[in-house]
């Protein structure tokens, strides 16, 4: 919607906020999710574009979002308003109000919004000229775990005052929404999946997948934007554990995700909102179609959720906001889904590809085999060098991962099976993954070991989620005992004398990379906790599978902890900051090379401060490349070297497996 400045004559004045109040707009955030921004955005677009239609705006107008409970705001000028989402009463100067339809306040006038009276959790107050807010990477959503978008990058305050911008849209199109337009918000809920991108009989069984589809699943309490927790029956696994990825059987080696994807966090299920995460180790069986994934916004704890498997191919279209869209409907009538797997096609070779779906509007490509090889990333890059060039109508987003790249797109321009075509015809075209040659920065960075902070999350998992986790209450300890090393100095040692190269970013959100080291004999395997921790400090350094991760804000996360370092992500942007390119609020690059040295917790804290101030904190860059033939060749001259560490290691990889098989780790239900 395009809008302009009102040059401050009329203003919102919060009197009372609600609960989780922003500011939101659709779609949000897009082409960021490679590096770990989400598109935030409302979690219930349907409600939220309808409302924004109703008052004579364009749909992705700036508007609010609240949970469970409204607001009481005052108007400086007359304004034309619509409430939409989860029923609540509404007043405007003490008389009740409708939803669903325009409505006038009067200048000087108060609205004012109550809690959630029904089913549903979430409510939109869509105001005519939307509300005014700074862009932050092409969106004014907020983001409140980066602390960006929005009014300030958090929720609202008593006190706070929003501007409203000038329309330029066609107010004669204001009207109520029709009630056959209305979504049906109820307590048990039906939402359409298509298969895939990762279920039977690969990693699931299929009476995994047949257990998953005639559960009715349970809506956790610690739910929220990042993804909606539910509880259901643990699956029973179609493999045993990770392998190289980790210990238990949901790991994978990282790949991107698709916001709706149902992620099987160890034996939890979590579907993935628009704050959660870009990239991610875990397995997805089954990815809620677009069209429906506003019903996430509405889950609400205690609801039940049953989800039907579609064709993809039938699925409504996201634009539609009217009949066509089905959100009138309590049910979803399907008779099957595409009966694949969630596999649409596989490709012999010299090296094989695999084009698994991912909802009706991604396709994850995935290389080989489930290892870990550079030569699997190499391509991998190929491919999202050639995908970015020709830039494809259509084309949304590329996000890759260690051996796979996923490929989002708007189907309603570009189909799925069309993707697919033009990805088989520009397979044929790119070069051998020996040819690679790229920049790879060498970045130096401070660790302080066992830090803390880390401690403190070790502590309070123990605490709140799980005290008898074989990874309490010291991961370093589990981490050696995981790898057959000697002493935790070992581990120290190890750490430190490692170069990592960055493979992935984002994982864990904000730049967040992923890296392995470039020495086999430096990769220390460890598997992820399970559940996952509900806290995790900024820029913590953890270990999970063959994989390194910086956590790039705080929020949930697995990975087993080794440290703590400096910021990834400069909060300051747009101002610069000197570790940091010019215009990049990303610390690092795909293919950069990260090695440590080690400090005290003090000094780091000392080098936090100066990196927040636009400082270096400590961070030392210095330009180079990286040669695949060349690490091959490093790789030949030192295997036998290489093939005794693996060995040690998978002799105390098994030996850990089996002390969890005696103490029944495999078959704990997930809390």
């Amino acid at each position: 919607m395009s809008t302009v400045s009102n040059g401050g004559a009329a203003t919102v004045e919060v009197v009372r906020p609600g609960m989780l109040a922003t500011v939101q707009d659709w779609p949000g955030r897009i082409g960021y999710w490679q590096i770990g921004v989400p598109p935030s955005g409302p979690m219930d677009d349907l409600s939220f574009r309808l409302g924004n239609v109703a008052v004579g705006n364009g749909e992705g107008a700036a508007g609010l979002e609240f949970a469970m409970s409204g607001p009481a705001l005052r108007f400086s000028a007359d304004a034309v308003v619509c409430v939409a989402g989860a029923p609540v009463p509404v007043r405007v100067d003490g008389r009740v109000a409708p939803m669903w339809q325009p409505l006038t306040v009067p200048a000087g006038g108060v609205l004012d919004i109550g809690a959630v009276t029904g089913p549903g959790l979430r409510v939109y107050l869509l105001i005519r000229g939307g509300i005014e807010v700074d862009d932050y990477m092409g969106s004014g959503a907020t983001f409140t775990l980066g602390r960006f978008g929005g009014h300030e990058g958090r929720v609202l305050q008593v006190g706070d005052t929003l501007s409203i911008g000038v329309t330029t849209e066609n107010h004669a199109a204001a009207q109520p929404v029709p009630g056959e337009h209305v979504p049906v918000i109820s307590s048990r809920w039906e939402i359409a999946v298509t298969e895939g991108p990762h279920g039977a009989p690969e990693f699931f069984t299929r009476g995994d997948i047949d257990t998953l589809y005639g559960t009715d699943y349970e809506v956790h309490f610690n739910s929220d934007r990042t993804g909606v927790r539910l509880v259901g029956p643990q699956p029973d696994w179609a493999r045993p554990d990770g392998g190289e990825a980790g210990l238990h059987p949901s790991n994978i080696h990282d790949n991107a995700y698709s916001v709706g994807a149902l992620d099987f966090t160890g034996d939890t299920p979590i579907l993935l909102g628009p704050d959660g995460p870009s990239l991610g180790g875990f397995v997805c069986p089954v990815t809620v179609v677009s069209s429906e994934r506003w019903k996430l916004g509405q889950l609400s704890p205690g609801d039940r959720v049953r989800f039907v498997p579609v064709k993809a191919a039938h699925a409504a279209s996201l634009r539609d906001l009217g009949v066509g869209r089905r959100a009138a409907l309590p049910s979803v009538f399907s008779t099957s889904g595409d009966g694949d797997d969630g596999v649409i096609a596989r490709r012999d070779g010299s090296t094989a590809v695999t084009y698994r779906r991912s909802g009706d509007d991604n396709v994850l490509v995935e290389y080989g085999d489930l290892t870990l090889d550079l030569a699997l990333r190499a391509r991998v890059h190929a491919l999202h060098q050639r995908l970015e060039a020709d830039k494809p109508a259509g084309l949304l987003d590329l996000t890759p991962g260690i051996r796979s790249l996923q490929v989002r797109v708007d189907p309603d321009v570009l189909s799925v099976p069309k993707l697919v075509g033009l990805l088989g015809e520009v397979e044929n075209e790119i070069p051998e993954s020996s040819q690679l040659v790229v920049p790879s920065r060498h970045v130096r960075m401070p660790l302080s070991w066992d830090d803390p902070a880390t401690r403190e999350a070790i502590k309070r998992y123990m605490h709140g989620v799980r005290s008898d986790a074989p990874w309490c209450p010291w991961n370093i300890e589990f981490i050696r005992r995981m790898n057959g090393l000697d002493t935790v100095a070992d581990v120290f040692d190890t750490v430190f004398d490692a170069e990592y190269l960055v493979l992935g970013l984002g994982d864990v959100y904000l730049g967040a990379p992923v890296a392995t080291p470039l020495d086999p004999r430096h990769r220390l395997v460890t598997t992820k906790y399970n559940p996952a921790r509900t806290w995790t400090p900024e820029n913590a350094v953890g270990i999970g599978g063959a994989y390194l991760c910086i956590y790039g804000m705080e929020g949930p996360g697995g990975y087993q902890f080794v440290g703590r370092t400096t910021q990834v992500w400069n909060h300051r942007y747009p101002q610069n900051s000197a570790a940091f390119e010019d215009g990049t609020p990303w610390l690092l690059r795909f293919f950069d090379r990260i090695s440590w040295y080690p400090v005290e917790p003090e000094e780091l804290l000392d080098l936090r401060a100066e990196t927040a101030a636009g400082g270096a904190g400590g961070v030392q860059i210095t330009d180079g490349s990286f040669s695949l033939a060349d690490h091959e060749s490093f790789l030949a001259a030192n295997a036998e070297s290489i093939a005794g560490f693996r060995a040690t290691q998978a002799e105390a990889f098994a030996a850990e497996r089996s002390a969890w098989a005696a103490a029944g780790e495999f078959s704990k239900q997930a809390a």
